[in-house]
């Protein structure tokens, strides 16, 4: 979203001009690149608990990198981000509600620059959490945390989410202190190919779900969940999450989604280089100077902006598109989540394969595995099978896309090689949660935090 002082403030005069603002995001595929964006938990050294914001918390972890170079981000005065710049690719760290730190990575023509990129913020941020006594650990879920036991950030949009979140649905303020994801931003080059893409993503996400499932562990317990972040989602809120019905109906493209996200009940505004509440008013009633409680305000671009960033489905379109299934883990399954996408979406062949076998089924039955999957992970029935067989088709016709892709490493290997930790698991192997699972039952004695040590990046 728009940082505050940003935002656009273009006057909205149609509703045109908002399909025309997201197709603006059209590319030729020579221009396509890869955002990789990742949180991590905080924990302190000495207790493994969540870091506050100060003192010799986070805020001090801003400060540190900030020294390396990063411009500073400010919220009424108070350090909430950094900018990167031309020299960093365009990346960001920002701060999640309960502190988990996110770098949204630089745009990179190829995974291994992606892998650059992790080795480098991970470094970095080692070397300033560590005279802190600081750790980050990507997990789906805090292991061990209560809710009320995790801080809240000083951003002013948090403010008001946590207000609202409540009324929507019982694991709001659950998905935003406790829960950390992986995601990985792609390109389109029509609206067409926004549309294929998009429900490729969508349907196979459930999938992603249970291959990337990192978090068994709430309040220092197994729950008997693989991915408790993809319950949370579960019952966050359903104006605005999930799999939306309107992205599978025919004739949907940009004008559609805008339609649909018109809808969608806001957060705020920014006016004055401040948030104001306005949730659950309509966007749509913002257009038509009905805003409740601001009649005659002018809706903006930079608003617009703003309230895509505020709707959450498994796969959101912004002028690309994010795909959000997955639990954060391991830096190799962090990169893994987006080879497998880069693999599937980037190469002709590899998207034309991976449409016909998600249209051998209804994409209805793709979303009624939403819910089962933080459960049962792999092992969720399909078909004649489990999930895991739809896994080894996926994974290889993720491959075949990275390798048509052709693009080398110096020692000259392809980007197929990034998949290997998806092709153990789909193979039978024990997906993330699973390994820990057994840790906890064996060498760690029932004691989930020692998580955070073996977890660490």
């Amino acid at each position: 979203m728009s940082n505050p002082g940003d935002a656009d403030e273009t006057e909205i005069t149609s509703r045109r001009q908002l399909a025309e603002y997201l197709a603006a995001g059209c590319k030729p595929p020579e221009a396509w690149r890869i955002g990789t964006e990742h949180e991590r938990f905080g924990f302190r050294r000495a207790d493994l608990t969540p870091p506050p914001y100060e003192p010799d918390g986070i805020r001090a972890m801003l400060e540190g990198l900030a020294a390396n170079g990063w411009a500073p981000i400010l919220d009424q005065g108070r350090l909430i981000g950094l900018k990167g710049g031309a020299a960093r690719g365009g990346a960001a760290v920002s701060l999640e509600p309960g502190g988990q730190l996110e770098l949204s990575g630089g745009l990179m023509p190829t995974l291994h620059d992606t892998a650059q990129e992790f080795d480098a913020f991970f470094a970095e941020t080692r070397a300033v959490a560590a005279p802190l006594g600081l750790g980050f650990a990507p997990l789906g879920f805090h292991p061990v945390a209560t809710r009320d036991a995790m801080p809240w950030m000083p951003k002013s949009r948090y403010a008001i989410m946590r207000r609202y979140m409540p009324i929507k649905g019982g694991l709001g303020l659950d998905m935003m202190l406790r829960t950390c994801t992986v995601q990985v931003n792609l390109d389109f080059a029509s609206e067409a190919d926004m549309v294929r893409k998009l429900r490729v993503g969508l349907a196979l996400q459930p999938l992603a779900t249970a291959l990337f499932a990192n978090s068994p562990f709430v309040e220092g317990r197994p729950t008997g969940l693989l991915s408790n972040r993809a319950r949370v989602w579960t019952d966050t809120d359903p104006d605005r999450t999930g799999i939306p019905a309107v992205m599978f109906e025919p004739g949907f493209g940009f004008e559609r989604y805008v339609e649909w996200l018109l809808d969608v009940p806001m957060y705020f505004i920014q006016r004055g280089g401040a948030f104001v509440d306005v949730a659950g008013a309509s966007f749509r009633a913002f257009l038509d100077g009905r805003l409740p409680g601001h009649p005659g305000e002018t809706a903006t671009m930079g608003d617009f902006a703003d309230h895509i960033t505020t709707v959450f489905p498994d796969v959101r379109l912004k002028r690309f598109l994010e795909m959000r299934g997955a639990d954060a883990g391991s830096a190799p399954m962090m990169l893994a989540q987006s080879a497998l996408w880069t693999g599937l979406l980037y190469d002709d062949a590899a998207l034309a394969a991976a449409a016909a076998l998600v249209a051998e089924r209804p994409w209805t039955e793709f979303a009624a595995l939403r819910p089962l999957v933080p459960h049962q992970g792999l092992d969720t029935p399909w078909r004649n099978g489990t999930l895991r067989d739809l896994a080894r088709d996926v994974v290889a016709i993720a491959a075949g896309g990275l390798r048509a892709r052709a693009r080398l490493s110096p020692r000259g290997e392809d980007e197929a090689m990034f998949l290997a930790p998806l092709e153990e698991i789909a193979a039978g192997g024990p997906t993330q949660a699973e390994r820990w699972l057994e840790r906890y039952h064996d060498v760690w004695g029932g004691q989930a935090s020692k998580i955070f040590l073996e977890a660490e990046t």
